[in-house]
């Protein structure tokens, strides 16, 4: 790649962010993500202040020959934000938001993210389809696929991207829509970072809250059977404004006590919500209920302490064929056998506006009814890595005999074997190929779920 620009010391000299080299006092906090369990260790960190920044970081990679990560929110838990060797490319410090209320629609810098896009949104009372844990960055969940808490009713966060404002591989800037670069912006909407850098995003937005009926209600594990029983069967006829999840976990109090739990929202109105909660907080003896009215953004919050910054982690995740009853014996066997309490199994329901877009509409074929299983093992101790991996590892090989052909590309860890883009992107996955040699031919974007060129 041809560039004008050589050196760090010639891009610094108009570079409105920070250039981080490993002598720099700032590059050890700026190089880490949220896996505590990733430790690499970029040859330079361009911490970009706006798009120009992007693009002459993009021409520098050139320059140097190095391979590209892209930070927007570094949640991944892969740690395909960042490289060994390479040139991060990290777009935190670009914050910039704006709503229209009257159009309904925000548009939002790259390194945005969801607690932050709906702290503005829900000053007007109108949101998108967000993050369930709201320390996520907009940009990766957005072109990966987007689950959150309105899906059922609005679509995925991809459904609800408008525009984007995208640095291309040789450093120039497109914008894509259905009406500009259109194939462009059918690639992007599920085709992760292959295609370039967005450095800006446009969301159409909806009325929602600011209170909402949400919350979670816990039993004890030894019931466990009869709440995923019944959770399977009340997803079986929920309205389109409410998302249920359940979770197995231990109790964060201290107590080592094991729990299962159901989450969820309602975006309708508070009567509406109340009457679609009432058979959940009815069931059963539950120990914990805090389902009830709360603010949007308190809902988008509910996980986080789940999940926090640096703990290490391991994921698998695959879409199940039914939560039959031997699935959820299987699952309630191997939760049993988890070595940390911090690891938890998450069981995640798709149904509504996300599910009835025909697959050949956008890149992302998960449009699918039904169960998705997140297998989290999650620990603090470096030395309990071996036992955290194999537990995860063990895990889904359990669950084998129950899973379908989808996969969510967002949750995919980093040693999948085969072509997971294959699985995760199914009969989209050619004309992705097709699109990725139109628009990065050399497969620049590649430290990602990679797309290789036709």
């Amino acid at each position: 790649m041809s560039s004008s620009i050589t050196t760090i010391d010639q891009i610094a000299a108009s570079f409105a962010g920070q250039l981080l080299q490993p002598t720099d006092p700032a590059y050890d906090d700026a190089r880490r993500v949220h896996n505590g369990l990733v430790d690499k260790r970029p040859v330079l960190i361009a911490r970009c202040r706006g798009v120009a920044d992007i693009a002459d970081a993009v021409k520098l990679a050139g320059a140097m020959n190095v391979d590209v990560a892209v930070r927007g929110g570094g949640h991944n838990v892969a740690g395909r934000a960042t490289i060994d060797g390479g040139l991060m490319i990290d777009l935190s410090p670009m914050k910039g938001i704006h709503v229209d209320p009257r159009a309904r629609t925000a548009r939002a810098q790259g390194g945005v993210l969801w607690k932050e896009l709906n702290r503005e949104t829900q000053l007007h009372g109108l949101a998108t389809t967000g993050g369930v844990v709201s320390t996520t960055g907009i940009a990766g969940l957005t072109l990966g696929g987007g689950l959150g808490w309105l899906m059922p009713k609005y679509g995925l966060a991809l459904d609800n991207l408008r525009s984007a404002e995208m640095v291309m591989a040789d450093g120039t800037i497109r914008r894509a829509s259905a009406d500009e670069n259109p194939d462009l912006f059918w690639a992007i909407r599920g085709g992760g970072g292959n295609f370039g850098i967005a450095a800006s995003l446009e969301y159409a937005l909806h009325p929602v809250g600011p209170i909402i009926t949400g919350g979670v209600v816990a039993h004890p594990v030894q019931h466990a059977v009869e709440v995923l029983r019944f959770f399977r069967d009340t997803c079986a006829s929920l309205p389109e404004e409410v998302m249920f999840v359940a979770g197995l976990q231990t109790a964060p109090d201290g107590s080592g006590a094991k729990l299962v739990g159901i989450v969820g929202g309602h975006c309708g109105s508070l009567a509406d919500g109340e009457a679609a909660i009432r058979p959940i907080k009815v069931f059963g003896s539950p120990i914990m209920d805090m389902m009830g009215p709360i603010p949007y953004s308190a809902l988008n919050t509910i996980l986080d302490p789940a999940f926090p910054k640096g703990a290490l982690n391991y994921w698998k995740s695959q879409f199940l064929t039914d939560l039959s009853d031997e699935a959820i014996r299987t699952l309630l066997d191997c939760f049993q056998a988890c070595p940390s309490p911090e690891s938890m199994i998450v069981i995640e329901h798709f149904h509504g506006a996300a599910s009835r877009v025909p697959v050949d509409q956008t890149a992302c074929a998960m449009r699918i009814t039904g169960f998705n299983v997140v297998i989290i093992s999650q620990w603090s101790d470096p030395a309990a890595t071996d036992r955290g991996i194999a537990w995860g590892r063990d895990t889904y090989a359990a669950l084998g005999p129950f899973f379908g052909g989808t996969r969510y590309v967002n949750y995919l860890d980093h040693d999948e074997t085969g072509n997971p883009a294959a699985v995760a992107y199914g009969p989209n996955y050619e004309r992705l190929r097709q699109l990725k040699a139109v628009y990065d031919p050399e497969n620049f974007f590649h430290t990602n779920v990679n797309i290789r060129p036709a």
